[in-house]
């Protein structure tokens, strides 16, 4: 029995960390003595780093430094949840103190080797130390490493000394660098208050844009309005379906706190799901889930702690604020009249059932309370384990899911990205089945490719999104390692691209062939059935796929400008013109001067003309939005239009308003997009009209024209 071995034995045996402590030391002192010290070759030649101004040498750079290796591959959610127990080891250990993590990235699919896509999830992940590419495995199969994650120690002068093997580690991390660290400075071989030439926290570069990483889009119950998870921004944007922005919900910075959208914190929101004015939201990496009410416009958290749980073999059934949860990633509704919010529980390899009401346990008819939080479905081991019985059923990281309220399916369905599949599961008795993907092979999770076809002979890569599109009656997914949206036929099994040529890149307004596309994690389907929105995460973007024209276009998400009052002019009468949100009827008080008698006899025609600031022009393929309606208790609207406006042709708009018989007020709203030509800098203005008019019998038609220069 070799010396990890025994110390794991002693280790795992010991009842006080004194104990441990003590074991561990004469662990070390047994494997750095002259007989039995290891030393690690130094970091291979020719492989690509990042977060460093240069390569490092394990024997110049980190030499006097405990090197912490971390080998992970970023689609690992296991790494996932490693990665806060190392960035708090380098808070209380900084490198001038003498320890560095490097991480070294050895991919698990072919889409993972390439540099590019590991600078997204560095950038995506926040991550702050040295990272390595280590694309052939060089590294992992020198120090013999076996499965992600893997933590390995390396000592002062390169000496091999332990490894630390899967999540859920932190304790024991933290209690063997004390021990290790005490040990070498006691030798002196600890080398303190010595910086290396690190580039830390490269996301601090990013240029501002209007999203960051959107993880998933979903779009509201009448196909007006999507909701987008702004990820790497820890937020939820609110837009019309052109993308103008209606809310912010959250801040830039993450946090776990409820209250109003402005209060409100988020940290990796990723999978929602909309019912009437609720969003019900994965807040993945606060292991919560969080409830969005738009009427209210508020956040407050139904179910999670706010810190990730051990839940494996546990059935869970604590109201749900009191219910440990791990990695959420995604949502959907289920059960009688949609009382239980099922979670794609991916941190645990489970489906979850949150209950919204009283209600039934669909398979065994068992009442449950509401706000009881429990297992579904998994036994929380990671495989592709299909079974009649749910909780003997496993899956590899759940990360999509979606209920398509069909009688004849009576399921949800799930992208299992690690196993590379798509699986049902009845809501009717739980039972567990394969779609398509995966292998016959439960242990086997490395069957995965890009192949069009029927059952397992289609191949998937890491899917992470999935839709329902009710017209067809098919599933659509985000395949998202093979730059791909696929579509799935669940009754016939068959599998086949919609969109995508597999290359991870940038194109719009192309076919829907050819466009290319860059890690999408997730897509929702437009209320016409024609449109799919698509979270196209590494871009940045979301994309629109016009299934009638065979086209591809990105969303633009437009933000409201300062509040700084506008002054606009009607007629020869001075208003006040107020930055509002958009589209939506306002109660932003604007201020009017007294009635403008219009003396109509059938109509009355209405002209706005508004002028952009001097050196700017419209936002290129920005919406326009025009609104006009009678104020009242209920408002009655006039016309209602949103446009993508010519660049060449002025910014007007008008309107026929038949005679009313009283006196009434009108009220105009525009939403505007332009750019500044001297900086590129965008903006998107809200304004808002009051015309009190009054109407005369007898009378000739009336025009009235509002004219409006805006100001930056």
């Amino acid at each position: 029995m070799g010396a990890i071995d025994i110390l794991e034995m002693a280790y795992a045996a010991a009842k006080t960390d004194e104990q441990r402590r003590e074991i561990v030391l004469k662990y070390l002192e047994r494997v750095c003595s002259p007989d039995e010290r290891k030393v690690v070759e130094d970091f291979p030649q020719g492989l690509e780093w990042f977060n460093t101004m240069k390569p490092l040498s394990l024997h110049k750079d980190l030499k006097g430094k405990l090197v912490v290796l971390d080998f992970f591959t970023y689609c690992c959610i296991n790494c996932m949840h490693v990665l806060p127990d190392l960035e708090a080891l380098e808070e209380k250990y900084p490198i001038t103190d003498g320890l560095v993590v490097v991480g070294v990235h050895s991919a698990k699919f072919e889409n993972e080797k390439t540099s590019a896509n590991i600078l997204n999830a560095v950038l995506r992940y926040d991550i702050a130390h040295a990272v390595i590419n280590d694309h052939n495995t060089v590294m992992w199969d020198a120090l013999d490493i076996q499965c992600w994650p893997t933590m390995l120690l390396i000592g002062p002068s390169g000496e091999y000394l332990l490894p630390i093997i899967g999540e859920g580690q932190r304790k024991k991390l933290f209690l063997i660098c004390e021990v290790v660290m005490k040990f070498f400075k006691s030798r002196g071989e600890i080398i303190t208050n010595v910086e290396l030439p690190m580039i830390t926290r490269l996301k601090d570069s990013l240029p501002d844009s209007p999203l960051l990483f959107p993880g998933k889009v979903e779009v509201d119950d009448q196909g007006n309005n999507l909701a987008v998870a702004d990820s790497g921004h820890h937020r939820i944007l609110v837009t019309t379906k052109e993308g103008v922005l209606l809310h912010c919900i959250g801040g830039i910075e993450r946090g776990f706190v409820d209250g109003s959208f402005q209060e409100a914190r988020f940290h990796t929101p990723q999978g929602m799901v909309w019912k009437e004015d609720v969003i019900y939201v994965a807040d993945t990496q606060n292991h919560a889930i969080r409830k969005v009410d738009l009427k209210a416009e508020r956040v407050t958290t139904i179910a999670g702690m706010g810190e990730m749980g051990e839940h494996k073999c546990q059935w869970g059934g604590a109201p749900g604020p009191e219910q440990v949860l791990s990695s959420p990633w995604d949502v959907c509704l289920g059960g009688p009249d949609d009382s239980i919010l099922f979670i794609a529980m991916a941190g645990s390899h489970q489906i979850w059932g949150l209950f919204l009401r009283d209600s039934k346990w669909l398979a065994k008819e068992i009442e449950h309370n509401a706000n009881v939080c429990i297992l579904y479905a998994g036994t929380g081991k990671e495989e592709n384990r299909n079974n009649s019985y749910p909780r003997n059923a496993s899956f590899a990281q759940p990360s999509g899911l979606v209920n398509p309220h069909v009688d004849y399916l009576s399921c949800m369905y799930v992208a299992d990205s690690e196993s590379s599949s798509v699986r049902s599961v009845s809501l009717k008795d739980g039972a567990v089945k394969g779609v398509v993907g995966g292998d016959l092979d439960p242990m086997n999770l490395f069957a995965f490719g890009d192949v069009d076809g029927k059952g397992r002979d289609a191949k998937l890569q890491h899917p992470i999104g999935i839709a329902w599109n009710p017209l067809n009656q098919h599933l659509y997914i985000a395949d998202s390692y093979n730059h791909k949206i696929k579509m799935v036929d669940p009754v016939r099994k068959s599998c086949s691209t919609v969109a995508g040529n597999g290359k991870a890149g940038k194109v719009d307004s192309s076919t829907l062939e050819e466009v290319e596309f860059n890690e999408p994690g997730g897509l929702c389907v437009s209320s016409t059935f024609k449109r799919v929105y698509v979270a196209d995460t590494n871009n940045n973007a979301i994309r629109v796929l016009d299934l009638e024209s065979n086209t591809v276009q990105e969303l633009k998400i437009v933000f409201p400008a300062g509040s700084q009052p506008l002054v606009a002019e009607v007629s020869s009468l001075s208003l006040s013109a107020q930055p509002i949100k958009p589209i939506v009827p306002s109660k932003t008080p604007v201020m009017t001067q007294p009635q403008v008698e219009a003396t109509v006899k059938g109509a009355l025609c209405l002209h706005v003309n508004i002028k952009l600031p001097d050196g700017c022009k419209l936002t290129e393929g920005a919406p326009t939005a025009w609104m006009a309606y009678v104020k009242g208790d209920t408002p009655h609207l006039v016309l209602s239009k949103t446009s993508i406006p010519s660049l060449d042709e002025p910014l007007s708009h008008q309107w026929t308003v038949p005679s009313m018989a009283r006196d009434v007020t009108m009220r105009i709203e525009v939403s505007v997009c332009y750019c500044e030509d001297s900086t590129g800098t965008c903006h998107m203005t809200g304004l808002a009209f009051e015309v009190p008019l009054k109407f005369s019998e007898g009378s000739s038609d009336c025009d009235l024209t509002i004219d409006h220069r805006m100001d930056l």
